[in-house]
């Protein structure tokens, strides 16, 4: 009983449940969430556990959904889907706070349009020549990391309208 506490306290399909339950007693219970996912409580179990090879995208659409978690939805990407897993994915809400400061930080002190200046003669004949490669990853690790920042903020705001839908 102990190693599977500790393999669904790290399951991410649990975490989410668990989270959700603060705010609506019903997910509290396996049984309970099973019942409202259209699963039997050992399948949802089998979820949280790990036990799972994959979980059917539709019951991980469903979880996203009852549990408020739009996080939920990149993670199963990030992790399961053969696609999504070779993608660099946000996978995580942070605090309004810190995505705010760390998009601030990113973008402060003409970053943005030094890197878009660069990237513009670097295209400028179609192609990116030897000497422009490092210079082109550069540029293009940076707007990665700005996107996933923005995929963050997006996750936060997905949460938040999702939790005023709630109250409503």
């Amino acid at each position: 009983m102990g190693s599977d506490r500790m393999k669904s306290i790290e399951n991410m399909y649990f975490r989410c449940r668990k989270e959700a339950s603060l705010y609506n007693d019903k997910l509290n219970s396996r049984e309970s969430a099973a019942d409202m996912l259209g699963v039997s409580p050992s399948s949802l179990a089998d979820y949280e556990l790990g036990n799972t090879k994959v979980v059917p995208v539709d019951k991980v659409v469903l979880m996203a959904d009852l549990y408020n978690a739009p996080d939920l939805l990149n993670m199963y990407c990030a992790s399961e889907c053969p696609i999504g897993c070779r993608k660099e994915i946000a996978t995580e809400i942070r605090t309004l706070e810190r995505t705010t400061v760390a998009l601030i930080d990113l973008l402060s002190g003409g970053k943005l349009d030094d890197y878009m200046a660069e990237l513009a003669h670097i295209a400028s004949d179609g192609r990116v020549d030897e000497d422009q490669k490092d210079k082109m990853s550069e540029i293009i690790g940076y707007l990665s990391r700005l996107k996933l920042l923005v995929e963050e903020l997006m996750l936060y705001d997905e949460k938040r309208r999702g939790a005023e839908n709630v109250k409503r």
